[in-house]
């Protein structure tokens, strides 16, 4: 679905992206970690051409991304961002159907799917009239994925979706998540700083670090053969904040996480 080659960004003579290459396969969710810095937004943002690559490619279903025009390619990927960026001066209601709006839906097709993807993100379609500022935060990430989803695109990207919220909230989401793309056989990629988000929602992850993939495969590959000692330190840390909570709870010293 989503194929990767030699993906490359420079800023002057700073490297954010060297010759990344990877391949997306049609309704898998593929994870990236890394350090801040390590290029996984750039990436991000260069398989939506929100950031024009300095050289290599980005091919949907082997249709090269750069033949097509930049906004005509967005709207048939859905991006959420970590910070929402709803619109406040609109409802939610108008806040979802922004893309089929500039795609030229009438109002007759708009406002059925704009509740049938309130009830997609579990949220009660009569909040339709709402505000953003009405909502809490959980919502206000519930509206940012239904507006994604509006026109029904294939390919899903995600920047730290639900890294603001509270743990609650956001294993809640994590489910959610979980359904709705198992649902709509979705593509995804997903960028994160919590390792567990990733071991949890991901068929494979990537590991970047100064603008490189490191390594790429399935959690059980990652955590089992990790190429570096990097990779072993990002992938153990789940294992070692459970060793140490565990400790709290039994009054016994952390094992080393061997």
């Amino acid at each position: 679905m989503i194929q990767v080659k030699n993906l490359t960004k420079l800023y002057g003579s700073d490297i954010a992206v060297n010759a990344l290459t990877l391949t997306v396969e049609t309704g898998e969710r593929v994870i990236l970690v890394g350090s801040s810095g390590s290029g996984k937004t750039t990436t991000l943002k260069m398989i939506n051409r929100l950031i024009e690559p300095t050289s290599g490619s980005v091919s949907l279903d082997g249709v090269d991304t750069s033949s097509l025009p930049a906004h005509e390619l967005r709207r048939q990927i859905g991006y959420v961002f970590q910070q929402v960026g709803l619109f406040p001066h609109m409802t939610i209601g108008e806040n979802i159907a922004v893309t089929p709006t500039l795609l030229g839906w009438s109002p007759d097709r708009i406002i059925p799917r704009v509740d049938e993807l309130l009830e997609l993100v579990e949220l009660d379609p009569g909040m339709r009239s709402r505000y953003s500022n009405e909502l809490s935060g959980g919502q206000q990430q519930r509206v940012g994925v239904a507006r994604a989803l509006a026109a029904g695109p294939r390919v899903m990207l995600l920047d730290e979706p639900f890294g603001s919220l509270d743990p609650l909230t956001r294993q809640r989401l994590q489910k959610s998540f979980l359904s709705i793309c198992t649902g709509l056989n979705l593509t995804t990629v997903f960028v994160t700083h919590d390792m567990t988000e990733a071991l949890v929602l991901g068929n494979r992850i990537g590991v970047m670090r100064d603008g490189e993939l490191l390594q790429f495969g399935t959690p059980y590959e990652l955590l089992s053969q990790p190429k570096d000692e990097y990779v072993y330190e990002l992938m153990s840390t789940p294992q070692r904040q459970a060793a140490l909570v565990n400790s709290l709870v039994t009054g016994k010293p952390t094992e080393p996480v061997s």
